[in-house]
C-alpha cells in the first residue's frame, strides 16, 4: 500500500513560516545592534518646543528661532522634544511585479522583511502601526477577513488595515499582509499612497515599500503630497537582474502585469548594455523623484543582506539626528 502524496502546505501555512523565520532574523539583528529606549527608523521631531542653537547647515529652516536670531545676530534654530506616540502606515505595493527574484529572496518577501523590521522598531510605547496594501485583481482572503472591511475590488485592489497599538494588533497586521496573495493585473502605485493622503491623519510617519517600476508621474505628485504632513520613507526593493542581463543566450521574459511574452536574445553585447543603461536611466529617474519629494530613500537588494543594509540605514538616520541634521 503506498502512502498518498504529500499535497503543497496552504499558503497561509507557508506564509506563517517565513513570516517567524523573518520576524526571528529581525529580532536578533535589529535588538543586537540597535539598542536603545527608541529607536524608530524615522521618528517624528515632535511638536513641542525645546531649546534653541545654533543653525547648522541641513537644519530644517521652517524651525528658525527668529527672536533669539534677532538679539544674537545669529541663526537659532528651535530644538523640538521628540514625540514617543507615533502613528506609522505602511504603503506595501503586492502587485504582480513583486513576486519576482533572482536573488536570495523573492522581491515580495523583501517586502514582507521590510514591513517586519519597521513593525518591530516602531510598535513600543503605544506607538500604532497601520497599512495599506495594493495588489493585482483579486481578493486575499485574509484581507477580507480583517475587521477594517472589506476592500474595493478593481483594476487595482486595495486594502486598509487600520491602525492599532499592541504587538498582538501589529501580529495580526503582519500575518494578513503575509498571507496576501499576489494576484495578476496591474496595481495603482499613486492610488495606494493617495489612499494614506486620505482622510488627513496627525502627522506621523507613513514608509512606502515597492520596486516603483510603474510610471514616475504616477506615483511622483501623490509622493510630494504626503510628505507635506508627515516624515516619508520610500524603501525601493531590486532585484539583479532588473538592473542587467546575463548572457544565457536566448531568454524568454514574461511580463507578470499583463501576461506579455518576450523573447530576448542575452547573447548580443549591445542589447544587455542598452538594457543596463536604460535599468540605470529608470533608477535614476525613481532617487530623482523621491528626492524632489523630500522622501528619505532605502533601497534593499534580493541579492543582499538586506537586514544589514536596513540597519546601516537606521544607524545613519540616528547619527544624523544626534547631530542635529535633518535628511
Amino acid at each position: 500500500m503506498t502512502s498518498p502524496t504529500p499535497r503543497p502546505a496552504p499558503l497561509a501555512d507557508r506564509s506563517e513560516a517565513v513570516l517567524s523565520r523573518l520576524q526571528l532574523l529581525v529580532t536578533r539583528k535589529l535588538d543586537g545592534l540597535l539598542q536603545g529606549d527608541y529607536a524608530g527608523l524615522l521618528p517624528g521631531p515632535g511638536s513641542e518646543a525645546g531649546e534653541s542653537r545654533e543653525y547648522r547647515p541641513g537644519d530644517d529652516v521652517r524651525r528658525m528661532d527668529w527672536p533669539v536670531t534677532a538679539r544674537t545676530t545669529t541663526p537659532h534654530v528651535r530644538r523640538t522634544v521628540a514625540d514617543r506616540e507615533l502613528e506609522t502606515w505602511l504603503a506595501l505595493d503586492l502587485s504582480a511585479s513583486l513576486d519576482f527574484g533572482t536573488g536570495q529572496w523573492l522581491k515580495r518577501e523583501v517586502v514582507v522583511a521590510a514591513a517586519a523590521a519597521i513593525t518591530h522598531l516602531t510598535v513600543r510605547g503605544g506607538n500604532r502601526i497601520g497599512a495599506v496594501i495594493g495588489t493585482g485583481g483579486g481578493v486575499s482572503a485574509p484581507a477580507r477577513r480583517w475587521r477594517g472591511g472589506a476592500p474595493p475590488v478593481g483594476p487595482g485592489v486595495l486594502t486598509r488595515l487600520p491602525a492599532r497599538s499592541g504587538r498582538k494588533e501589529a501580529q495580526g497586521l503582519l500575518r494578513a499582509v503575509a498571507g496576501t496573495a499576489i494576484q495578476p493585473g496591474r496595481g495603482d502605485l499613486g492610488a495606494l499612497i493617495e489612499m494614506l493622503n486620505r482622510p488627513p491623519r496627525r502627522r506621523g510617519v507613513a514608509v512606502v515599500v515597492s520596486d516603483f517600476l510603474a510610471p514616475v508621474e504616477q506615483w511622483a505628485r501623490p509622493m510630494r503630497k504626503l510628505r507635506v504632513r508627515h516624515d516619508v520613507l520610500a524603501i525601493e526593493v531590486v532585484d539583479p537582474r532588473e538592473l542587467e542581463l546575463p548572457d544565457v543566450g536566448v531568454l524568454p521574459v514574461v511580463d507578470p502585469e499583463s501576461g506579455e511574452l518576450h523573447e530576448v536574445q542575452t547573447a548580443d553585447p549591445r542589447l544587455r548594455q542598452r538594457y543596463a543603461e536604460a535599468a540605470t536611466a529608470q533608477r535614476a529617474a525613481i532617487a530623482a523623484a523621491l528626492r524632489g519629494a523630500g522622501a528619505a530613500h532605502l533601497r534593499l537588494r534580493t541579492d543582499r543582506d538586506w537586514l544589514l543594509d536596513m540597519v546601516r540605514f537606521v544607524a545613519a538616520q540616528r547619527h544624523a539626528r544626534t547631530r542635529g541634521t535633518t535628511r
